[in-house]
């Protein structure tokens, strides 16, 4: 067995299982389809029930991956596929690292090439409340801190691409050899380094060990016809309202209102939207709702001392230590209203979105004219788990239907973090909602179980 080990993502569970491993002395493989480590963490601002900031818990564990002796570390990549060699052997792993159209070794990430790139495009990872551009890094504190060029928005490539395949004539007006259009950042970038002939590159790695840990998703608003199905610019996500509170959001953490910019002076908090529905979203709690809730309407009126904030919720779980008292520090010190009851309906009326609802304490119907609407949205397993679990024969269960379902473990009560697979461990969101602490203690116990593996393995040979 090669005392090396394959971590599948690298949110905080695959750096903290990574960094558990390297700094024991063994070798990491460590895979993300990301241009750069951190996962949904990286969006967040703070963190619940302390309201630390989130990058400065993370950025000191993401630099410590980026220059890990011990790490190996292949970002905008995936696994292409994955043959055991039988119960006790190792795993040959095929991994796709994807062409960034930059060449990392002459890059030193000066950040040119995106501010000459006059090209923009709607940011996945600031869930569609700012832009990036077409040459761009997922964050100013991205590590690695190297850009990638989005080849389905870029104009020089697909010009390029359409003069190769005959879609544009091949000659310009002067019967000259056409160039592609634009190519800005080629132009400026200092050392070079734009690369437009790159190709995917396939790797093989010989590890003895997995850690799966690859995250989570939302539940998609478009769902959610009831809320507005994301068609209303003032109803936004959770992740989105954290990229409006982090300072390194595109607003530098001004909370405004998406569609005019304007400052919400009304904010309504609709928890379990696509929870606990087992009709039109999913039946499982997602654990974490109650509480980052809470934590944004604190945020808000931290920065918006005259606002108004309602949450309307089903019913609050808040188990964990000190989180009975953060919420009632929601209530008591910040003036944020709870609302007991669901949410029917809600849509635009001028410039305002209308929320109907009741309170099902008092048994009275509610309107409010809001300003700007946040749903606390389901917890998803990571579109492509299930292609994962194919190649490594993972059970999953099905609880998120139509979405999936989350990795199943040997035992969820005796061991938690080993598969039925031997030499595959599990770690984070990948087995079901849960919060940072949690899923930092599971990655810890996935390290810790193939730490004792490769001991045992030593101590035979």
């Amino acid at each position: 067995m090669t005392p090396r080990t394959l971590v599948i993502g690298a949110g905080i569970a695959g750096i903290q299982a990574s960094l558990d491993i390297a700094n024991s002395g063994y070798e990491v493989v460590l895979v993300e389809r990301e241009p750069s480590i951190g996962g949904h963490m990286a969006q967040l601002s703070e963190t619940f029930p302390t309201l630390d900031c989130s990058q400065c818990i993370m950025t000191p564990r993401t630099v410590e991956v980026g220059h890990h002796e011990n790490i190996r570390l292949y970002t905008y990549s995936e696994i292409e596929s994955i043959h055991s060699d039988g119960p006790d052997g190792d795993f040959l792993v095929r991994i796709r690292r994807k062409a960034a159209y930059v060449n990392w070794e002459l890059c030193t990430g000066c950040g040119v090439c995106q501010e000459k790139c006059p090209f923009k495009v709607e940011s996945i990872f600031e869930r569609g409340i700012g832009p990036r551009k077409v040459a761009y890094t997922l964050s100013p504190q991205a590590v690695p801190n190297k850009p990638v060029i989005d080849a389905a928005n870029c104009r020089y490539l697909q010009s390029k691409w359409d003069i190769e395949a005959g879609r544009l004539p091949a000659l310009d007006q002067q019967g000259n050899p056409a160039k592609p259009k634009c190519g800005a950042c080629a132009k400026f970038c200092p050392t070079g380094a734009i690369d437009w002939e790159q190709q995917d590159q396939m790797i093989e790695e010989r590890v003895g060990s997995i850690v799966v840990a690859t995250g989570y998703d939302l539940f998609p608003q478009s769902r959610l016809p009831e809320y507005g199905g994301g068609k209303i610019p003032d109803v936004i996500d959770g992740l989105a309202f954290e990229r409006l509170l982090a300072a390194s959001g595109p607003t530098s953490g001004k909370v405004v209102r998406p569609s005019d910019g304007t400052t919400p002076q009304e904010v309504v908090f609709i928890q379990c939207s696509g929870s606990r529905d087992p009709e039109r979203g999913v039946p499982y709690c997602s654990k974490i709702c109650c509480m980052y809730t809470a934590k944004q309407a604190i945020l808000y009126k931290h920065r918006v001392h005259s606002g108004r904030v309602h949450v309307f919720y089903m019913d609050i779980r808040s188990g964990g230590k000190g989180y009975e008292e953060f919420l009632n520090r929601a209530q008591a010190e910040d003036g944020v209203t709870y609302i007991r009851g669901r949410v029917s309906k809600l849509y635009r009326d001028g410039g305002k979105v209308i929320v109907k609802g009741a309170d099902t304490l008092s048994g009275r119907p509610v309107e409010i004219a809001a300003d700007l609407v946040v749903l606390a949205t389901a917890v998803l397993p990571k579109p492509g788990s299930g292609e994962i679990a194919g190649m490594l024969g993972i059970p999953m269960d099905d609880s998120a239907g139509d979405y999936g379902g989350f990795y199943i473990s040997a035992n969820d009560e005796i061991e938690p973090v080993v598969s039925p697979v031997p030499g595959i461990f599990l770690a984070g969101t990948g087995l079901g909602p849960k919060d940072i602490p949690e899923t930092v203690a599971q990655a810890s116990g996935a390290a810790a179980k193939v730490l004792s593996m490769f001991q045992r393995q030593k101590g035979l040979t």
